[in-house]
């Protein structure tokens, strides 16, 4: 596992850090995927932000030092949000392509942007991201139709990864990976009994608690370590800056992986929407000289 203190060794740790972050995430997304058929997005949920929860606890041990009143409310609320928008953008991705997924899922850390901006002009960059996602509506010509369920949890996602950038800002400044600690904890007692209820004993077979294991390591502990290092040590608008690609790193990921290939019109909407993220941020930040 990678330290916080670690990853800001230089001027470029950060930005690496989310880098490396986003490369994870959506690797191990491609991959827990392939375990959907076994016990459901609800299972593989379950599986991997358990096991990730076990890890951070076992490596961390935060119960050495524990939270304030303040903080542990924020840590409650931000494990919550992981543990949602977990289950959430997994539900999507059983249902539409991932890289149509995130790309929607997105849009709630450019909410974050634009409204910690407050300048009118900056809301131009939401028309982006909207007429990106228009885009994907079956309203044009050769644009297949995406299941509205899919949808509706990946804008559910969007407003939990928000939420999660929101708090997880709030408790960062927690040493040694403990707010990741405990807010993993959070939400391993929050999806665990969802997964449980819906696969049982299932989650048990090996071959669901191997593949869960990489997916824990892959989407949970390493990326969110790496994000917590980061969100330390930078502003959330320029966080939201580097984050902007994640649509196009889980559209090549879906490609790679699963052999989800989109259309022209799809991979138009995913650059618009990574354009309207990314300038967002970049405009907000020099609006206030971050």
């Amino acid at each position: 596992m990678i330290a916080a203190k670690g990853v800001a060794a230089g001027p470029l740790g950060p930005g690496l850090a989310i880098l490396a972050s986003m490369v994870s995430v959506n690797a191990g997304a491609a991959w827990a995927k392939h375990l959907f058929p076994l016990v459901g997005s609800q299972g593989v949920t379950a599986v991997r932000v358990g096991l990730a929860a076990v890890i951070m606890l076992a490596i961390v041990r935060p119960w050495r030092r524990l939270p304030v009143r303040r903080d542990a409310l924020n840590l409650l609320v931000y494990g919550l949000m992981l543990g949602c928008m977990n289950l959430l953008i997994y539900g999507a991705f059983a249902r539409i392509p991932i890289g149509i997924a995130v790309a929607i899922e997105v849009v709630g850390p450019l909410a974050v942007v634009v409204l910690s901006s407050r300048r009118a002009r900056d809301f131009a960059w939401v028309l982006l991201a909207a007429f990106g996602l228009w885009l994907l509506a079956p309203v044009h010509e050769g644009v297949a139709p995406l299941d509205p369920g899919g949808v509706a949890y990946a804008l559910g996602a969007a407003f939990c990864w928000a939420m999660y950038i929101v708090f997880g800002k709030r408790v960062s400044h927690l040493n040694g990976g403990q707010a990741v600690a405990w807010g993993m904890l959070a939400a391993a007692l929050f999806t665990v009994p969802v997964g449980v209820v819906h696969a049982g004993a299932d989650l048990l077979l090996p071959a669901v608690l191997a593949g869960g294991l990489a997916v824990a390591v892959l989407s949970s502990a390493l990326p969110y370590t790496l994000e917590m290092a980061a969100l330390a040590r930078l502003p959330q608008r320029v966080f939201g800056i580097l984050v902007s690609a994640g649509p196009a790193f889980a559209a090549l990921a879906g490609w790679v992986v699963l052999g989800e290939r989109l259309t022209g019109m799809q991979w138009l909407a995913i650059a618009l929407v990574v354009l309207a993220c990314g300038g967002a941020a970049a405009t907000a930040g020099k609006a206030r000289n971050v």
